[in-house]
């Protein structure tokens, strides 16, 4: 049984048989890894749906002269 505190978030992990205990330091890793691709990917979201929004901007400002 181990605590596993995540920003705000706080859980408790258990290990049953067979499966293999991870250490505090190896559970930060993995924790902050996929933190730092969970965070990666809403970025990436973000830019994706700003280039659109400048986009369409342009596209419409376009249409407009014509």
């Amino acid at each position: 049984r181990m605590e596993v505190q995540i920003q705000r978030l706080q859980s408790t992990v258990q290990a049953f048989d067979g499966d293999v205990p991870l250490s505090p330091q190896t559970m930060d890793k993995i924790v902050r890894a996929v933190l730092e691709a969970v965070n990666d990917q809403e970025m990436h979201a973000a830019r994706v749906r700003a280039e659109q929004r400048i986009t369409s901007g342009v596209s419409h400002e376009l249409e407009e002269r014509e």
